[in-house]
């Protein structure tokens, strides 16, 4: 069910920043079954994948550092880090697909209302390496003029660092913008920088949603574009 709690001004929105794990991609069985080898081969027990869900969303180094119970000997996350990222690179792509409705999304939203491009981009929290693979694997990539990860800047969501230098590089303002989320850390992002969110029930960090109203809350990916032609008709 679409809800909407301040119309965006669809007509003037020319950049839309998507966040990727839990919003362009189900990613959570690749995750979750990286991080439970890592654990394995530190003589650990494996984790309910329910559980490793919850731990995802603010980059790889917390989603390790949670799952070994945040530990204070910075080497075990240093090696924790090392042996899922070794792993996950050669697992990232074993069940992870494009949640349905995306690419109708982004075929329907890529173009404005008077018929000139929208520039799209991708800001994960995600090293950059995987997600640029993941993108380009399946797919998505002709549609982002530009995929920032997790250590692409000095900073990482809700940092707004990386959404800024976007928007820059798009040329537009921050109320030109659209990023869309499906965590609180994508809600604070937007809010620092000055943008327009909107939040996807539908992802993997979901819960957390609630903790930070949205501009627009979607219970799938397919309501993107229906939310930007009902926010127009709200006007």
């Amino acid at each position: 069910m679409l809800h909407i709690a301040n119309p965006i001004p669809a007509d003037s929105i020319r950049l839309i920043v998507f966040d990727l794990d839990g919003t362009l991609i189900d990613s959570r069985k690749d995750l979750a079954q990286s991080i439970n080898a890592m654990l394995t081969q530190m003589q650990r027990q494996p984790l309910p994948e329910e559980i490793i869900a919850t731990y995802i969303g603010d980059g790889a180094g917390m989603l390790v550092r949670r799952a070994l119970g945040d530990p204070e000997e910075e080497h075990l996350v240093e090696e924790g880090l090392k042996r899922f990222l070794d792993y996950y690179r050669e697992h990232k792509l074993d069940h992870t697909y494009v949640y349905a409705g995306v690419f109708s999304s982004l075929e329907a939203l890529k173009t404005m209302p008077d018929g000139s491009a929208r520039a799209m981009a991708v800001l994960t929290n995600k090293p950059i390496g995987p997600s640029l693979a993941i993108c380009e694997a399946l797919k998505l990539s002709p549609y982002f003029f530009q995929i920032y990860g997790g250590n692409s800047f000095g900073t990482k969501k809700p940092d707004p660092e990386g959404l800024n230098a976007l928007i820059r590089e798009a040329g537009v303002s921050p109320e030109e913008t659209v990023m869309v989320g499906d965590s609180d850390v994508d809600v604070l992002t937007a809010r620092r920088a000055g943008a327009w969110i909107i939040g996807c029930r539908f992802g993997l960090s979901s819960h957390t949603l609630e903790s930070i109203p949205s501009d627009c809350l979607v219970d799938t990916a397919a309501e993107w574009a229906t939310a930007f032609n009902s926010t127009s008709a709200h006007r």
